[in-house]
């Protein structure tokens, strides 16, 4: 059997490999870049701050499932808040102390069973009118560049968690002083035994485990050229002008990458339509702690250049030096616009222009800049426009072995668990795809054996009438 080629060694391509090496199939990863992990990567600098590159969300069940529960802390308190006009609140209880927001709510669970035809539509109808436009929709537009009309139902569908589920789940928190996981998983079921953890140095710890069962499978700074097609099957592949065969092909590229991958055919032409946000990820440092009202605010409005800031030391208060903490400011952009264009002087000055319009005693605090990413690709963005192609490659690529994993590669709203769940169970899918080759070569030689055992029966048979 040829290996199993799977693209990208992030948290799907190694889960991947683990799982099919853990069934005795050959399996070899292609990263193309200088070292695994992918967006899962830590930083440490020199003024003792750790940060990570986009926000990660790591559950104990997770920890367990990657072998990596002893790197990890447990997170004693986790919670969102939402910042509208002028005036913070918890999420989503909070919202509801605001009699205009209550009103709104209960209106729109009144007229709930209206058509729902978009995002915006799917907002009114579960939050009611007031939230929708105050907090909901204007999120939405901001993290994806697009309005809400024009997104599909499911981003509202995957954000939606049921009130009395959550408020179980909060007063478990309560009751356990751990942060309880609620909405961040929709492969398996929370419960109040499932709470947040975080590696003590960084994310880039939690892959550890898994790489260390396949690090001999994988090649870095190997980037793959093409997936080469033949009558709509993957045969192979092609990297650095070399051409590998392979029984099944698993990507964790962005889908909108694969048309240009694949050689052979052009089922896939229809994935270039598909699109991600950019996003830059802004590190600053300041004086003292617990300077949001909870770990994550949301910024809706479009006033200030970002939509969420995150000070994840309320949380994880390793991941920065005692007395001091680390904010995260998520700007929602496209490559090359006025903002993609800034400098990180720039950038952090212009972040800490809004946080002061927030809080104006933090300019005062301010300690200098950390870390400043900027990521063509982000978030998957839902479009009405793609939505029943969407939700077509959902359920199959459409050329036969090969198979999109990871949040990129399947172009989904999910979290680590979900991706890692995913993961492994498309992983089944792929094992008994490159057994059936197998089953077809063995059910025809047990035919060429039928063949040959009647052949040299009619033979014998011929030579004892002859006689």
């Amino acid at each position: 059997m040829h290996p199993i080629a799977i693209l990208g060694a992030g948290i799907a391509g190694l889960t991947a490999a683990a799982e099919l090496n853990r069934r005795g199939l050959p399996v070899t990863v292609f990263e193309a870049g200088p070292s695994v992990g992918g967006m899962m990567a830590s930083f440490k600098d020199p003024a003792g701050f750790t940060y990570d590159f986009g926000a990660h969300f790591v559950n104990n069940r997770l920890a367990a499932a990657l072998g990596a529960a002893k790197v990890c802390r447990p997170v004693k308190h986790y919670g969102e808040a939402v910042h509208v006009d002028g005036a913070d609140y918890g999420y989503p209880f909070g919202l509801m102390r605001s009699p205009r927001f209550v009103r709104s709510a209960l209106a729109g669970r009144l007229k709930h069973g209206r058509p729902v035809e978009n995002a915006e539509d799917w907002f009114r109808d579960h939050y009611g009118d007031a939230l929708a436009e105050k907090v909901a929709i204007p999120i939405a537009e901001a993290w994806s560049g697009t309005p809400a009309r024009e997104l599909a139902p499911a981003v509202g569908e995957k954000m939606a968690n049921g009130t009395l589920k959550t408020l179980y789940l909060k007063a478990a928190a309560r009751l356990t002083g751990r942060a309880v996981c609620i909405g961040y998983s929709h492969e398996l079921r929370e419960n109040a035994g499932i709470h947040h953890v975080y590696p003590e140095g960084g994310i880039a710890q939690l892959l550890e485990p898994t790489l260390n069962e396949v690090r001999h499978l994988v090649r870095l700074a190997s980037p793959v050229e093409k997936i080469l097609v033949e009558d709509g099957r993957v045969k192979g592949l092609r990297v650095g002008g070399e051409t590998i065969e392979a029984s099944a092909v698993v990507s964790t590229a962005p889908v909108n990458m694969l048309p240009k991958l694949i050689e052979g055919s052009n089922a896939l032409d229809h994935l270039k339509r598909f699109r991600y946000r950019p996003m830059i990820f802004v590190n600053l440092h300041f004086e003292g702690r617990h300077h949001l009202p909870d770990t994550m605010l949301w910024v809706p409005g479009g006033k200030l250049p970002f939509f969420r800031l995150t000070e994840t030391p309320i949380s994880m208060p390793w991941l920065a030096p005692a007395g001091k903490t680390l904010i995260t400011f998520d700007i929602g952009c496209e490559v090359g616009d006025a903002l993609w264009s800034l400098s990180d002087a720039e950038l952090a000055a212009l972040c800490l222009d809004g946080i002061s319009e927030l809080y104006p005693l933090l300019r005062g605090k301010y300690l200098g800049a950390g870390g400043i990413m900027k990521t063509p690709i982000s978030y998957p963005v839902y479009r009405l426009e793609y939505e029943a192609e969407r939700q077509r490659f959902a359920r199959a690529s459409g050329i036969d072995g090969l198979y999109s994993i990871g949040r990129n590669g399947e172009f989904a709203h999910i979290l680590m668990e979900d991706v890692y769940c995913r993961a492994v169970r498309r992983m089944a899918d792929v094992a008994a795809y490159v057994a059936r080759p197998q089953a077809r070569d063995a059910a025809i030689e047990g035919l060429q054996d039928v063949h040959r055992m009647m052949a040299a029966e009619t033979a014998s048979a011929g030579s004892i009438e002859a006689a």
